[in-house]
């Protein structure tokens, strides 16, 4: 019988999980470093698009154990919101006139890429974030933001192919209660067999033992007749043998 909760993915091993806390870390240090703390709301916008990417990885993972669509949903959400902060890491190297590695300077950009790619916990990136400067600070989050991005990307594709073969909570639901009631039918089934093979098995019985009882009834009818007929010839004969005795006496007494 199908299970209603999903196994379910644990964010804790998912790759891009990670990738994505490593963002959120990193996005918390480069805005102190590099942004206004007061009197500039791109600040708590980038930090909390950072963290949103992540928290929403893990509620879209929880909540995938009952429901895909809702995992969908959230993780779609950690994708826009990485999305949002990749545009904000644009428009700082834009606004600073920095140059965007990606577009200006492929060899430092295929560096900083062949890095990423094989690197996503925050370990790997923190003991640098004090000594980049904003352009490879920014650089580095940006091309991290793209690589989560792709990632997200090919997990939602995964989902909405379980999704499509596997359906939702309701889906599988429907077919817990279905698998339960097939289950059922087939022991009733099984039990209805087994019922008949015994009122089978019991009248073959039944008829077995009516056929000794019959037997039984005629060896005892031929016993007693045997019984009595025996009976009858042994007082025939003693009446025989009484009546041959008296006249054997009745000779023996008269004179002669």
């Amino acid at each position: 019988m199908p299970n209603v909760l999903k196994q379910g993915n644990d964010w804790r091993k998912l790759h891009f999980y990670h990738k994505a806390d490593a963002i959120y870390q990193l996005t918390f240090v480069f805005c102190h470093r590099f942004l206004p703390i007061s009197g500039d709301r791109t600040v708590d916008q980038m930090v909390q698009a950072a963290r949103s990417g992540k928290q929403n990885i893990v509620e879209g993972s929880e909540d995938g154990k009952s429901s895909t669509e809702m995992e969908l949903k959230l993780v779609n959400v950690a994708r826009a919101s990485i999305r949002e902060l990749l545009e904000d890491y644009k428009d700082f190297l834009h606004n600073h006139r920095y140059a965007i590695w990606k577009d200006r300077d492929p060899r430092r950009y295929n560096s900083v890429l062949e890095y990423t790619r094989r690197h996503n916990e925050p370990n790997d990136y923190l003991p640098f974030a004090d000594k980049w400067s904003a352009e490879e600070f920014a650089n580095t989050c940006l091309t991290l933001c793209y690589q989560l991005d792709a990632m997200i990307n090919s997990y939602l594709k995964k989902l909405q192919n379980d999704f499509v073969t596997e359906g939702g909570i309701k889906e599988r639901m429907y077919a817990a209660r279905t698998g339960y009631r097939k289950e059922q039918d087939a022991k009733m089934k099984n039990l209805e067999a087994e019922n008949n093979r015994l009122k089978a098995e019991n009248a073959q019985l039944l008829a077995t033992s009516n056929a000794w009882k019959a037997k039984y009834e005629d060896l005892k009818q031929r016993a007693l007749k045997a019984y009595y007929g025996q009976k009858e010839e042994i007082e025939r004969l003693r009446k025989e043998i009484n009546d041959k005795t008296k006249i054997d006496d009745d000779r023996q007494d008269r004179p002669r």
